[in-house]
């Protein structure tokens, strides 16, 4: 096996197969917690297909996500308007990290490293969140990668 730190985050999480797994899992969970499922009252389940898109762009997979569904500024676009406490992430948190820990490689750096990019990635949603539907975020720049030691 190569060492870790010479794949990727995409690679070592087990490519896209495994991001679907983990979106379908936490979903699940997510659509049946009360105080999460309201954040997502228009949820479909084409929005597991694109997380699982997103998170392998971010870990340096595929770039799929800013081809075919807007990239970087679209994801953002996409948590303006739904007001989301600082309860809600630090609840979408404990879902995911109970999604990574039953999905993901038992690999405990690998584990770790996922875990904080979606605590970075939660905080910037809970901060776009707080602004009305059609604010003007600006060009955020590209999607953001994430590895071994955190954003790229």
């Amino acid at each position: 096996m190569p060492d870790e730190r010479s794949t990727t985050l995409y690679e070592a999480v087990g490519g896209a197969e495994a991001l679907r797994r983990l979106s379908d899992t936490f979903y699940e969970a997510v659509l049946a917690d009360p105080l999460l499922a309201p954040v997502f009252a228009d949820f479909t389940p084409t929005h597991v297909e694109h997380v699982a898109v997103w998170l392998a762009e971010v870990f340096s997979g595929p770039a799929d996500f800013t081809a075919r569904h807007g990239g970087h500024h679209a994801l953002l676009t996409a948590h303006l308007g739904l007001g989301i406490t600082e309860e809600q992430r630090l609840r979408w948190m404990e879902l995911m990290t109970a999604a990574v820990e039953k999905e993901l490689p038992d690999d405990a750096l690998l584990r770790r490293r996922v875990v904080e990019y979606f605590d970075w990635g939660t905080r910037i949603a809970k901060d776009v969140s707080a602004s009305a539907p059609g604010t003007d975020l600006g060009e955020p720049g590209p999607t953001p990668r994430w590895g071994w030691d955190g954003l790229a």
